[in-house]
C-alpha cells in the first residue's frame, strides 16, 4: 500500500524569538518529513517571506494565500509540497459579522500516485465564536466539493480550526451533524489513528502556557476517505512540533502529522 504524510502547523506569525523559532520549525520539518504541510499565520511582505524561510533547502514548493492585512503586514496560509504544485487558489471565508478575515489556500499537487487536492485553513480564534466557525466549516466543505469531486483523489483538509473535537464545527466535519443542512464526512486522522488526547494547544508549551487557556486539540488533518481504491485512509497520526529545539518551541501550537493511504 502506498502512503504519504500530511501535516499542519500554525507557525504563530513572527511573535516571540522568531529567529530561534525558525530554526526549531526547520528542524521539525526535517525530523517529521511531511510530504505536504499546511501552515497558518504565515507572513509575506517585501523582503520577508516566512513560508520560503521555513522551506529553504528542504525541497518544498510553496503556495501562499492572503487571509488578512493589518498595518501593512499580510497574514495568510501556506502549503509546502515535495511534489509540483500544478495550481493554487485562495478562497475567502465568511466572518459572521466579526472583524476577523479568514481564507482557504487550495493547491492541486501532482504526486506520483495522482493529483492530490490539498486545502489549508485557519478559522476564527475566539472561544465564543463557535457560531462563526460553523459558517466557516460549511463554506469550507462547499469549497472542497467544488474543487475535489467524489471520483477524484480524496481531498486533504488541514488547519487550525480553533475548535475541540466535540464542538459542533468539528462534529460537522466528521459527519455527526448537518448544522441544519446536509451532512458531509471527513476522517479526523488523529481521532481515528492517533493515541491519547492529542493536545495541540498546551500549557506545557512555554509560548501558550501564559495565556492560561484550556488545554485542547484544535489542529487537524482531515481526509475524505477511504474510497473504493483504498485511497484516503488515515493509518497513523501523531502530534508533532511538540518539543523544544535548543530550548525553544517552534510555535505556540503543536502540529499534527498523519500517514494517509494513496492506493495500491
Amino acid at each position: 500500500m502506498r502512503t504519504f504524510r500530511a501535516a499542519t502547523l500554525n507557525i504563530w506569525s513572527r511573535f516571540g524569538p522568531w529567529e530561534e523559532r525558525l530554526e526549531a520549525i526547520r528542524a521539525g520539518l526535517a525530523s517529521v518529513g511531511p510530504d505536504i504541510v499546511g501552515m497558518q499565520e504565515v507572513l509575506r511582505f517585501p523582503d520577508f517571506d516566512q513560508a520560503k524561510l521555513c522551506a529553504d533547502g528542504l525541497g518544498y514548493e510553496i503556495a501562499w494565500g492572503l487571509a488578512s492585512e493589518n498595518h501593512g503586514f499580510a497574514h495568510g496560509n501556506a502549503i509546502l509540497s515535495r511534489w509540483p504544485i500544478a495550481r493554487s487558489e485562495v478562497i475567502p471565508l465568511p466572518n459572521g459579522g466579526t472583524d476577523e478575515h479568514r481564507s482557504i489556500i487550495f493547491a492541486e499537487i501532482t504526486a506520483p500516485f495522482g493529483k492530490v487536492p490539498f486545502f489549508c485553513t485557519h478559522l476564527n480564534w475566539k472561544l465564543h465564536h463557535g457560531h462563526v466557525r460553523a459558517l466557516q466549516v460549511k463554506a469550507l466543505a462547499e469549497a472542497v466539493m467544488a474543487r475535489a469531486p467524489i471520483e477524484g483523489f480524496p481531498p486533504v483538509v488541514v488547519g487550525d480550526f480553533n475548535a475541540e473535537p466535540d464542538a459542533d464545527e468539528i462534529r460537522y466535519m466528521k459527519g455527526l451533524t448537518g448544522l441544519g443542512g446536509e451532512c458531509v464526512y471527513f476522517a479526523d486522522s488523529f481521532g481515528i489513528a492517533g493515541e491519547g488526547p492529542g493536545v495541540t494547544f498546551s500549557k506545557r508549551n512555554a509560548f501558550a502556557g501564559p495565556l492560561r487557556e484550556p488545554e485542547r486539540r484544535i489542529d487537524y488533518v482531515f481526509v475524505r476517505g477511504p474510497d473504493d481504491a483504498q485511497r484516503g485512509e488515515p493509518i497513523e497520526a501523531r502530534v508533532c512540533f511538540d518539543e523544544p529545539h535548543q530550548g525553544v518551541f517552534p510555535s505556540d501550537h503543536f502540529g499534527v502529522v498523519a500517514t494517509i493511504t494513496a492506493g495500491r
